[in-house]
């Protein structure tokens, strides 16, 4: 199997740091009806923004750049991400960089409590406002409403309020971050949803059995997020793994903050441990645990594109090789649903 990457270590003359760029075969993929081909491996600014335990600004830039060099051109963060930090640290990117691409943030989780009524135009636009001075722009490219309550989607005044927006030019196009299927699949009924975002990785695999077919006839697009499982399914992780306090790997792993499925795809610790074992066995030559995760992920024809996370170059290596291996054999394909159907299928399945 051919190498991946190429990398080249190239000195910047400046002094201010040293960038990796690469050279691999990125792949793109049409998201939605927006007319953007984007990364099929794009990026995920949750880690550099926080919760994720300790980052340094001058690493996450770093694996900023390694991203757009390797041919990433789709980065998903969040207002709530770090307090605005990652929206920053995107548009210091924008400022250092040549290279057009696109930047789509979240609104919705700043407000003190999670009600549907929170999703006014008063505060949308507070919202749509601050993340536009994070990100020093006049539009947003794309924003999504962040997890808002299952009733947000029976409130066809919410989506009006996103309609006069992008009326108003303060965003181009929107979407919705969702915890649960059901969630994805009455927002697509507002036709001018342009994506949805959802947990899907070998853990979580429900989305794949109704909504992907309904979201391709309806021409929407799906970012798979917590594609490797909170890190699990990089196989780094083991039952000696320290996690800082401010890792939510440390203090949510049965939704004491935020919804349990956000921790580990809501699979216990130790049975995600163990399927990793097993997942382990039936990894392609030269390749690595994270890549089959993330290759898994790109065999379904109604994914738009995995959005992993990276705080350090090596890790965006890792990531965007992923689009560069060839497809998994359908055997491969049929023993990882068995070991969901087994191991994983009875404790989550039903609950997103």
């Amino acid at each position: 199997m051919k190498k991946s990457l190429n990398p080249l270590r190239l000195p910047r003359f400046d002094g201010i740091i040293e960038r990796r760029l690469f050279q691999p075969n990125m792949n793109y993929r049409e998201l939605g009806r927006t007319g953007w081909k984007i990364s099929e491996i794009s990026f995920g600014a949750w880690a550099i923004g926080g919760a994720w335990g300790a980052v340094d600004d001058k690493d996450s830039l770093t694996a900023l750049h390694a991203a757009l060099d390797a041919g990433v051109n789709f980065f998903d963060t969040a207002d709530v991400y770090g307090d605005g930090r990652s929206e920053r640290l995107l548009a210091k990117l924008k400022k250092e960089r040549s290279e057009k691409f696109f930047i789509a943030t979240k609104a919705g989780r700043r407000l003190r409590e999670q009600t549907p009524e929170g999703y006014s135009h008063e505060n949308l636009g507070t919202f749509i406002e601050r993340s536009l001075r994070n990100l020093e722009t006049d539009t947003l490219d794309l924003l999504q409403l962040h997890c808002p309550p299952m009733q947000v989607y029976y409130m066809p005044e919410v989506f009006g309020v996103l309609d006069n927006f992008v009326k108003e030019g303060k965003i181009r196009h929107y979407g919705v971050s969702v915890e649960k299927v059901e969630e994805a699949i009455k927002a697509i009924e507002f036709p001018n949803v342009q994506s949805v975002q959802i947990i899907f990785n070998i853990f979580r695999q429900r989305p794949s059995d109704f909504f992907f077919d309904l979201a391709r006839k309806r021409k929407v697009g799906i970012l798979a997020r917590v594609p490797l499982a909170s890190g699990m399914l990089t196989g780094k992780i083991t039952r000696e793994t320290k996690f800082a306090k401010d890792d939510h790997r440390a203090f949510n792993r049965r939704g004491e903050t935020f919804d349990r499925g956000e921790t580990f795809s809501g699979v216990d610790f130790k049975v995600g441990l163990g399927m990793v074992e097993e997942l382990k066995t039936l990894l392609p030559e030269n390749a690595s645990l994270t890549q089959l995760a993330l290759r898994w992920i790109l065999e379904f024809p109604a994914i738009t594109c995995a959005i992993p996370g990276a705080k350090r170059p090596e890790q965006v290596a890792e990531n965007v090789a992923a689009s560069d291996l060839p497809p998994l054999p359908a055997d491969t394909m049929k023993k990882i649903r068995a070991l969901y159907d087994a191991d994983i299928k009875p404790l989550v399945h039903h609950y997103w």
